[in-house]
């Protein structure tokens, strides 16, 4: 579980977030909201790239502004754009990146990095440039190096922006098929019309938390 209490943030100054008192549990939760409303920053709270000025934000009891390295071993991380993510030269070099800290063998890190790249149909791309990749794949290739390491919870800002429908399609079918719980911030309502639970943020406050077809409801009202 994700626990966020008496959560307040603030960035240069300016008030971001305020009054977020939540419990995630559920295996799919979708967060929606107009540019501005604060979901992205809301994202990042729950792995700690962001920590909350008042208040706290607890992943399986572990405090992301105390414990900011266990938690991201249980939250992973997807950005919108793959070029902030994904960092090495090489795919297989990129997936291999975060398990060098783990102490594994170099053999167990290759077999790992295989089977990681043919479950997301990127079999044979270990040698292949990142630069090279259409986005569709870089941004297959984040996903496939945030999920090697084997998080429980998967939080994606607005994955499929950058990709075009059919890109989408293939996105939304890996993250479909995962076991991790995922929280997923988009601008398409389509992706969250299956979760469990969405909620809707407006001016940096949780204005709604519902099942999907109250949730877009509220929203598509607030913005007409």
């Amino acid at each position: 579980m994700i626990t966020l209490s008496g959560v307040r943030l603030e960035r240069g100054g300016r008030l971001v977030l305020s009054g977020i008192e939540l419990a995630l549990s559920e295996r799919r939760i979708g967060i929606i909201g107009a540019n501005g409303s604060g979901k992205s920053s809301f994202a990042r709270l729950l792995n700690g790239l962001l920590v909350p000025t008042q208040g706290s934000v607890t992943v399986e009891g572990l405090d992301t502004g105390k414990e900011a390295k266990a938690v991201r071993r249980k939250v992973g991380f997807v950005f919108q754009n793959p070029d902030n993510q994904v960092v090495y030269p090489t795919v297989g070099e990129d997936l291999a990146f975060g398990l060098k800290g783990r102490g594994l063998a170099r053999p167990e890190i290759t077999a790992k990095v295989e089977a990681t790249l043919e479950r997301f149909g990127l079999s044979g791309f270990g040698d292949r440039l990142v630069h090279e990749l259409s986005g569709g794949e870089r941004q297959m290739v984040a996903l496939a190096g945030v999920l090697i390491l084997e998080p429980q919870w998967l939080v994606l800002d607005e994955p499929t922006t950058l990709l075009d429908r059919r890109n989408t399609r293939t996105m939304m079918a890996a993250v479909e098929a995962l076991e991790q719980n995922v929280v997923l911030v988009t601008h398409d309502l389509s992706l969250v019309e299956t979760c469990d639970r969405v909620l809707v943020f407006g001016e940096g406050r949780i204005v709604a938390d519902a099942a999907p077809r109250e949730a877009i409801a509220t929203y598509l009202r607030l913005v007409s």
